[in-house]
């Protein structure tokens, strides 16, 4: 008998006392192992999820928990030949694998990087500006993010057992969430490797990863208030989720990513020798092929300009003949199996339904010859096209979820746009075409309909990632039939997990809360300048305070002469007298931000390695000859740098003039050396 598939729950790995169902080779049939969760302890799960898992991992600042996750992808690089050589069982080709392992390993990559350059060394995420409430400046307000003492719930399709896993558990993770992984039962032992190879590695917490090898009955019942499910999967299972009583009534939060007749449009620009047009063909059949059409990605409707119809068709069909099909285990096989024989029996149901409206135009519905594989045993099929007739309405509302496409046609933008629509929602469209006005025009009506647009042409086709593939710094997820929710994204993916709140204090407090200098909060003056503060000595608040600078008619003109930037308002008395904002010749910005760190500036070698950027610039009140200038610049955040000898510094500057008035304001942003001996330099 095969392995028993086992749970990892509350610490350990849990094996069930029966002996489980079988789970199929999709290609041979032959028992690659059993699966049960007979006796599995939910609620033990749960609890150790909140109580281990969670406080270990809101422990961590978002800095730490991104440097596990690039360690994670690592390991799990250096491990995934033995992740190919199960996915083969799953029907997958040596592409397919890629998509799956490597795609998944490389989200883990770019979250942990964007943990690191778009998320503070803290466990708290500021959001947008800050908020004056009151007249004074003693009352603010100001919005932010933080975890949730909760526990994610992934509830994973079987078409990505290694990729649908790690997107989900990437942005969970960041934002502090512990989570339970239950995959879908057909490649639940591909899911069941990647997570032995996670918990072996003993890189992330205990408790901050669990996994449930077969059913998951009851485990919603354990979820409260805090907790949050997301969803892969049909919409007919998503719909028993939403009733659940602790989703309708109980505060749990539910994500959903279901049914999408996703779609491909060519623009009415498109000609049979144009590159867009085989950009087009080779789009679908792509879509059709990869992972055998088992993509909720997949382009399910191509829709054609009525006139290219019968060439966009002939050519579909003379690409498709060319696939081969058959075990994935032989390299010259372009299409493997579908996930099981259940799975080919429910897409042939749905190719039969999509029959009522559509003819087949290219494909056997036998079955076809087959490269290499046991056409009996094996979960195969052909890719199939169809082409609808007028008025038919199939195409718009049976999903078939494997090698299916079926050619539609437009007459007008409009009919294209609206035939879209009937989809009811979906996860992506794509346009390809290399008119600007067809693709605004396009995009546009697509977008209300879709989570993704891709708009591909000749220009972006080296570099496209292609219709069908979800990428970790862009949204995944569509509204209505594709289930309205969103997954990746970026930080957006983090922080969709976490709690958004708006506080209000006065500004020392919130300084406090925040970890930020907040306007208007106390500043610090010392006698040591704070460049001479290494980052083990700055403290938030700390300021200096400069002597005013005078900008003479000389500073001025010497700017213009030696920058070139001679715009009228600098350098034409006469000219710059009709301006209505000045009424007079008046400084460069640049020159007073460059006056400014002069003033600040404290020249001497010392902590402050460099000056890498300038943030929120803002030019408030014209300076003019014989003004007077100052700058007040003080310790806004410390953020250190993991690994490195050095953090980053954001200063807030406030230029004012003799008036006290403010003419420009800006964040500086400098790199400071962690620690700085004086006596050794």
């Amino acid at each position: 008998m095969s392995t028993l598939l086992e749970s990892y729950a509350a610490g350990r790995w849990f094996r069930a006392a029966d002996d489980g169902e079988p789970l199929l080779d999709a290609a041979t049939g032959e028992e690659v192992a059993r699966l049960s969760s007979r006796g599995l302890d939910i609620a033990a799960m749960v609890r150790h999820a909140r109580e281990t898992g969670g406080p270990a991992l809101r422990s961590l600042t978002f800095h730490e928990r991104a440097a596990l996750l690039k360690a994670l992808a690592k390991h799990l690089s250096e491990r995934k030949e033995e992740l190919y050589a199960l996915s083969v069982r799953t029907g997958a080709t040596s592409r397919d694998t890629a998509v799956d392992v490597d795609g998944g390993i490389g989200t883990l990559f770019s979250y942990a990087s964007k943990g690191v350059r778009e998320l503070p060394n803290d466990t708290v995420f500021l959001d947008g500006g800050l908020e004056r409430l009151g007249k004074g400046g003693t009352f603010v307000g100001q919005h932010l993010y933080t975890s949730r003492p909760g526990v994610a719930l992934q509830i994973n399709a079987f078409n990505f057992p290694v990729w649908g896993m790690l997107e989900k558990l990437a942005p969970a993770f960041l934002a502090g969430l512990p989570s339970i992984v239950k995959p879908a039962s057909q490649t639940a032992y591909l899911t069941e490797l990647a997570v032995r190879l996670i918990v072996g590695s003993g890189i992330l917490p205990e408790g901050t990863i669990q996994l449930v090898a077969g059913s998951a009955a009851g485990l919603l019942d354990e979820l409260t208030v805090q907790d949050s499910v997301a969803f892969t999967g049909s919409a007919h299972t998503a719909g028993i989720l939403r009733r659940h009583p602790n989703v309708l009534d109980g505060g749990v939060l539910l994500g959903v990513e279901a049914d999408s007749l996703n779609c491909s449009v060519l623009g009415p620009d498109v000609r049979p020798d144009d590159p867009e047009f085989d950009l087009f063909v080779k789009g679908v059949v792509t879509e059709m092929t990869v992972k055998a059409g088992q993509k909720c990605t997949a382009i399910r409707r191509a829709l054609v300009p009525s006139a290219m119809a019968d060439q966009v068709v002939e050519a579909l069909a003379a690409r498709l003949s060319r696939v081969t099909v058959g075990d994935p285990r032989n390299p010259d096989v372009r299409m493997g199996a579908l996930a099981g024989l259940g799975q080919r029996e429910e897409v042939r149901k749905a190719v039969e339904a999509l029959r009522a409206g559509a003819d087949v135009v290219a494909g056997d519905l036998a079955g076809g010859p087959l490269l290499d594989g046991d056409a009996t045993r094996g979960a195969f099929m052909t890719p199939l096209l169809l082409r609808a007739r007028p008025g038919a309405t199939e195409p718009h509302e049976v999903e078939p979820f494997g090698p299916v496409s079926t050619v539609l046609t437009y007459d007008t933008l409009d009919e294209a746009v609206a035939l879209a629509a009937r989809g009811r929602g979906s996860l992506v469209a794509s346009v390809v075409t290399h008119d600007p006005e067809v693709a605004r025009s396009v995009v546009l009506g697509l977008a209300p309909w879709h989570g993704r647009v891709l708009v591909l042409d000749r220009d972006d086709a080296a570099e496209s990632t292609g219709h069908g593939s979800p990428l970790p710094v862009l949204v995944h997820g569509g509204p209505g039939r594709a289930g309205g929710g969103e997954e990746l994204g970026g930080v957006r993916g983090v922080l969709h997990h976490m709690q958004r709140t708006a506080v209000q204090a006065s500004p020392d407090l919130l300084t406090a809360v925040t970890g930020r200098w907040t306007t208007g909060a106390a500043r610090t003056d010392s006698d040591v300048h704070p460049f001479r503060k290494s980052l083990a000595e700055l403290r938030i608040g700390d300021t200096i305070a400069s002597p005013p600078r005078t900008v003479s008619l000389d500073d001025i003109e010497h700017f213009a002469e030696f920058t070139g930037d001679t715009f009228y308002a600098h350098t034409d008395p006469e000219a710059a007298a009709r301006n209505p904002l000045f009424g007079g010749i008046v400084a460069h910005g640049y020159l007073v931000v460059s006056l400014a760190a002069g003033l600040f500036v404290d020249p001497a070698p010392g902590p402050v390695l460099a000056n890498f950027g300038v943030d929120a610039l803002r030019f408030l009140t014209p300076v003019k000859a014989g003004d007077a200038i100052a700058v007040t610049l003080t310790v806004k955040q410390i953020t250190p740098r993991s690994g490195a000898g050095h953090g980053e510094v954001r200063w807030d500057a406030v230029v004012t003039n003799q008036e006290g008035r403010a003419v420009a304001t800006y964040d500086v942003l400098t790199l400071v050396a962690k620690t700085w001996d004086e006596n050794a330099r």
